[in-house]
């Protein structure tokens, strides 16, 4: 059997461990666009606080946590994950009680997020935060580095001989994949100037959460398309930028352009075929514009989140745990004295920026709540498009008898990633899921 992943982020790298180590023949996609999800992530796996009233994302979310130990034991690497817990933080102690409340109520299902516990004094585990703070700890709760668990499981697939190809993937309408080589403007990220579909903007991001608020606006000056709904941050030579391979995309949902006629036939035109039986498509934030083709309209958007990377010189930061306050940024600590600190929740298309207003957001809300990072180094910014699926939860089914899809994880990748690439796999490969897969499949 063959199968091509298109898509080398989390879900992707995991789609190619599990199938490889079964003896699938794998080809892995990268398109090598700015804005990837993965790049980015701050790593935090604390399911157990999220989605109180949508029991499909937590159900998918704490089968994630629950599979990381396992993860790593057989993985063999350093992939950054510790379980340093997480304290929850509020101003006022009576803004912890609902989520105290819903801790306790799951923690029969999830003995593995342990015994919370409140926290008198915070600063004592993690030293740079307000003194003024009340906290709950989830002991539980881990962070893992998001791109070493990537390239981990890609390392391990190519060691089960799973190959590896970059460009532009493109899904005909028969299920064909077809692979160029990305170009200097396919590698912007700005693939297409996707906006969350009318009706859903902010959908999957304002429920009350301990990991991502409603979204942002677009920021002022930015300009408007005439009938859309949704604003979009435009840049420079934007259209000027977007790849040729979208126009393609675009052709072929009509029935027109290369594949329809003889361009794209074996290699001509610039594209190859990938032979491949079933196609995996985790694109992530682009899903939606691979499958286009297919004649099916999967409203899949990225949502922009930007976070800053700092150091406090000689300080021990590798056991800090995660704080997760009620209103805010979030921030845990790494080994190599690094303290990470966002991120930005912004419905702006596909704009992989880091932009002078969402630092400024990040900073001030990060220094609100440890104004000990006052002195820290600003060491690095990374900024990535998480991928959302406009219904609600993620995205995870068959949309043809030949092309698989697997996206719309949100702020959540690192924590479902591994596990949604194991679902995919298996839908891949025709074996029943684990979980019940109805309410994340595709429409129709």
């Amino acid at each position: 059997m063959r199968v091509a992943v298109i898509g080398s982020g989390i879900v992707g790298a995991a789609a190619a461990y599990h199938l490889s180590g079964r003896g699938v023949s794998v080809t892995v996609i990268d398109g090598a666009y700015q804005g990837q999800a993965t790049q980015a992530g701050a790593g935090i796996v604390c399911p157990w606080v999220d989605h109180p009233d949508d029991e499909d994302w937590y159900r998918l979310t704490r089968e994630g946590a629950r599979r990381y130990p396992e993860l790593v034991g057989v993985l063999g690497e350093d992939i950054g994950y510790a379980q340093v817990g997480a304290l929850l933080v509020a101003e006022d102690p009576a803004e912890l009680e609902p989520v105290r409340s819903l801790l306790a109520r799951r923690y029969a299902e999830a003995p593995e997020m342990g015994a919370v516990t409140d926290v008198t004094a915070p600063s004592e585990l993690f030293p740079p935060i307000a003194e003024d703070l009340s906290a709950l700890l989830v002991p539980g709760a881990a962070r893992v580095d998001g791109r070493a668990v990537r390239d981990a499981l890609l390392d391990a697939a190519f060691r089960q001989g799973a190959e590896s190809r970059t460009g532009t993937a493109m899904v005909t309408p028969d299920g064909r994949v077809l692979v160029r080589e990305a170009h200097e403007a396919d590698s912007r990220g700005r693939l297409l100037s996707r906006q969350p579909p009318p009706g859903t903007r902010g959908t999957t991001g304002a429920q009350a959460s301990w990991r991502q608020g409603a979204p942002e606006p677009a920021p002022p000056g930015s300009l408007h398309i005439p009938g859309e709904t949704a604003t979009e941050e435009r840049t420079t030579g934007l259209e000027e930028a977007r790849p040729e391979s979208a126009a393609v995309v675009e052709r072929e949902a009509g029935g027109e352009g290369p594949v329809a006629g003889s361009e794209a036939e074996g290699d001509e035109g610039g594209w190859t075929p990938i032979e491949a039986d079933v196609v995996i498509v985790a694109a992530g934030a682009w899903t939606g514009e691979v499958c286009r083709p297919l004649g099916v309209e999967l409203p899949v958007f990225p949502r922009r989140g930007q976070i800053v990377h700092a150091t406090l010189d000689g300080v021990d930061t590798a056991w800090w745990p995660i704080v997760l306050p009620r209103s805010g940024p979030y921030l845990l600590g790494f080994p190599g004295s690094r303290v990470v600190v966002g991120a930005t929740v912004e419905d702006v298309g596909f704009a992989p920026r880091i932009t002078m207003g969402g630092l400024e957001e990040v900073l001030q809300a990060g220094l609100r709540v440890a104004p000990g990072l006052y002195g820290a180094t600003v060491t690095e910014t990374r900024v990535g498009l998480r991928p959302v699926y406009a219904p609600g939860p993620p995205l995870i089914g068959r949309v043809t008898d030949r092309v698989v899809v697997a996206t719309g994880l949100s702020a959540y990748g690192l924590t479902a990633g591994p596990f949604t690439g194991e679902l995919a796999a298996g839908l891949a490969l025709g074996e029943d899921a684990p979980i019940d897969l109805t309410p994340y499949g595709p429409p129709g």
